[in-house]
């Protein structure tokens, strides 16, 4: 599935890590946190990327620790582009 189905498309039946980004790209930043409570390497980078949106780089820079991932230098876009590419493409 490329972005634009994606995001044309309601999330059920997908991975919480991918609903969450679906609902951060809709507006609703307090659904997608919600869906991450349960911690699995996936939604921990998610869980990092939307601390950043919120402006808590330390809480961002935890998550991204625990997702073992490196703190992003690029945009948000630009990251979150970078993420559902790469969730995406692990789905296929």
């Amino acid at each position: 599935m490329d972005t634009e189905t994606f995001l044309a498309t309601a999330p059920d039946g997908e991975s919480q890590a991918l609903q969450a980004l679906w609902w951060e790209k809709k507006g609703d930043w307090d659904r997608a946190h919600k869906l991450l409570q349960a911690s699995t390497p996936d939604n921990d980078w998610v869980h990092a990327y939307l601390h950043r949106v919120e402006g808590d780089l330390s809480n961002a820079g935890y998550w991204y620790r625990r997702a073992k991932r490196p703190v992003p230098e690029q945009s948000l876009a630009a990251e979150w582009q970078a993420i559902i590419s790469e969730l995406l493409a692990a789905g296929d």
